[in-house]
């Protein structure tokens, strides 16, 4: 595929990003988030799980709480101090009417203009399977905009003092093998390097690579390939949705 990719909009000030587990929004997104937030943009974040099932050699209950502690250090790197947990069980959460809800109930509090979530297609770049909890919590996302710009669809949000919110324009989802938009990774890079790194335990458990060669070579690569796209630039790549 050889089309250009645009720029991602900029006439945006409040964004929300939703995705399934810690982790999820470090391996390639957070560096355009380091720098929407040095740009003033407001940015939260709310996490289907806690990744308990996320660490082969620790239980889920004492994986919950250290992978959490991750999370809302990783996020303080980029700029982001608002991280919420929904506390969904990892590695089967399903797609409907309670993951939906959930997600319209996210975007009532946060009344976002942009939404970014994960990849919610079958595959990431078309030979890697993509995991069930991304599928579910992508699609969940796409299909909660509507729900919660819709006053009859959940009614007890707005009963509970959730009231309908329409405003979200665009959803972007990072890592899609059917990218649209970018931004230029170099800015936020060190800053997406630090934040990766903050997932110190998740990658010790996942390779014996040293943390920052293994966090800098996987940044590199996957920013790396989007280049010929984006006029030469290593950049964080994104499939948008307009509203």
């Amino acid at each position: 595929m050889t089309d250009q990719l645009a720029p991602m909009p900029a006439d945006w000030q409040r964004a929300l990003a939703i995705v399934a587990h810690p982790d999820d929004l470090e391996y390639g997104a957070a560096s355009a988030i380091a720098q929407w937030t040095a740009q003033g943009r407001e940015v939260a974040y709310v996490l289907a799980t806690r990744g308990e099932a996320g660490i082969a050699t620790l239980e889920p209950e004492k994986a919950a709480p250290l992978r959490e502690r991750e999370q809302r250090a990783s996020a303080a790197v980029v700029g982001v101090s608002s991280v919420e947990f929904l506390d969904h069980p990892d590695g089967v959460l399903e797609y409907g009417p309670a993951l939906r809800r959930d997600m319209a109930a996210a975007i009532r509090r946060h009344r976002p203009e942009l939404v970014i979530t994960l990849n919610h297609r079958d595959t990431f770049g078309g030979t890697f399977w993509n995991s069930p909890d991304h599928k579910a919590v992508g699609r969940a996302v796409l299909d909660a905009v509507a729900d919660a710009g819709n006053r009859w669809i959940f009614p007890d949000l707005a009963e509970s003092g959730l009231e309908p919110w329409e405003g979200v324009r665009w959803v972007a989802v990072a890592a899609s093998p059917r990218p649209t938009h970018a931004v230029a990774a170099e800015p936020g890079m060190e800053q997406a390097v630090r934040s990766l790194l903050e997932h110190r335990a998740y990658i010790e458990a996942l390779t014996d690579t040293d943390p920052e060669t293994y966090a800098r070579e996987f940044l590199a690569q996957t920013t790396g390939g989007a280049a010929a796209r984006f006029g030469g630039r290593p950049a964080v790549t994104f499939e948008v949705f307009a509203f």
